[in-house]
C-alpha cells in the first residue's frame, strides 16, 4: 500500500469510512458479523480483530494518515455517550478525525450542539442497523443544524447488505428534499441502488460518495457496481465527490483490496489521486505536509 500512494505523489491516504468504538460495543458488532452467515449468505470473518492500539498503528503502517472513529447507536440513550468516547478518542489519537453520531429520540439536537461546540468533524448514521427512516420528525432539526454547520455525515441509506424499510434511496432523498445543503456522504456508493445514489450526488451540490467495500471480489458477489456507471462515477471523484472508504477493521480481506479494486477500475491516476486523498484533503482541510 505505501507503494500505491507514493506512485501516485501522495503524502498517504485518507479514510472517511472506519470504525472505532468502545471496546465491549465493538465486541458485539464482531459477535454480529460472525453470526450473520445465514442472513448474508456468506461467511463474515473479521481480518482486524485487534485493540485500538495495534489497529491505530496498523492504519499508519499502510499510510493512511487521515481516518474517523465512525460509531452508530441502535437504540436511544446510546448516542450521547459513544460521542463522549469517540470525541476522547480522536482528542488522542492523532489522524483521527473528531467523529460523532446521533439517534431519533429528543435529546438528539442538544447533544449534536454539544459535539458540534466540541469540535466535530464528522457525523455517522446507520439508518439499516439504527431500524429508523431518516424522515424521523426528531431528526428534522438535526439535519437542520448539520446543513447550517457544512459538517459531513457518513449516511449508511443504501440497502446492502440487508435492505429494510427505511433504506434505499427514496427516504434520504425526502431529507435532501427537505435539507438541500445538507453535507452528505453516501456510504458503499449506496450499494446496490448506485444509479440513483450518483443522481443525488449530481442534483445536490454537497453529496458525495465513499467507496466502503465497493469493487472488491467480496463486495461484487452480492452488489457489483454497473460498468455503465463508470463514467458517472470517473467524473464525480474528479469533481471532488467520491472519497475513500474503507469499513477497516470490519473487514473479511486485507485493507489492501480496497485499493486493488480501484486501481483496477481504469479510471486514471488523477482519479485515484482525488478519492483517495485530494477530495477528503479539500473537505477537512488535511494538511499535505
Amino acid at each position: 500500500m505505501p507503494a500505491f500512494w507514493r506512485r501516485l505523489g501522495l503524502p498517504g491516504l485518507a479514510d472517511v469510512h472506519t470504525h472505532f468504538l468502545p471496546p465491549r460495543l465493538l465486541r458485539r458488532v464482531w459477535a454480529y458479523f460472525d453470526a450473520a452467515g445465514p442472513l448474508l449468505g456468506t461467511e463474515w470473518p473479521i481480518r482486524y480483530r485487534w485493540d485500538d492500539a495495534e489497529r491505530v498503528a496498523h492504519l499508519r503502517r499502510l499510510g493512511v494518515r487521515a481516518f474517523t472513529a465512525l460509531a452508530y447507536p441502535h437504540r436511544p440513550g446510546m448516542a450521547e455517550p459513544l460521542n463522549r468516547w469517540t470525541l476522547d478518542f480522536a482528542a488522542r489519537t492523532p489522524g483521527c478525525l473528531p467523529s460523532a453520531t446521533f439517534f431519533p429520540e429528543p435529546e438528539a439536537v442538544h447533544y449534536v450542539t454539544e459535539a458540534l461546540d466540541a469540535g466535530a468533524r464528522v457525523f455517522k448514521v446507520h439508518v439499516q442497523v439504527g431500524g429508523f427512516p431518516p424522515t424521523d420528525p426528531a431528526l428534522d432539526p438535526v439535519w437542520g443544524l448539520l446543513s447550517d454547520a457544512g459538517v459531513p455525515v457518513v449516511v449508511h441509506a443504501g440497502h446492502a447488505p440487508v435492505g429494510t424499510a427505511h433504506t434505499g434511496p427514496a427516504p434520504f432523498a425526502a431529507v435532501l428534499a427537505r435539507h438541500p445543503r445538507l453535507a452528505a456522504i453516501v456510504a458503499h456508493l449506496g450499494a446496490p441502488d448506485y444509479t440513483a445514489f450518483l443522481d443525488l450526488a449530481y442534483a445536490y451540490e454537497r453529496v458525495r460518495l465513499d467507496t466502503t467495500m465497493a469493487f472488491t471480489s467480496f463486495f461484487d458477489r452480492f452488489d457489483p457496481f454497473p460498468t455503465a456507471e463508470l463514467p458517472r462515477l470517473r467524473e464525480l471523484g474528479l469533481a471532488g465527490k467520491v472519497l475513500l472508504g474503507s469499513d477497516f477493521p470490519n473487514l473479511p480481506y486485507p485493507y489492501a483490496e480496497q485499493l486493488t479494486g480501484l486501481g483496477r477500475l481504469g479510471l486514471g491516476d488523477d482519479w485515484l489521486r482525488a478519492v483517495c486523498w485530494h477530495n477528503a484533503a479539500d473537505l477537512f482541510g488535511l494538511s499535505t505536509g
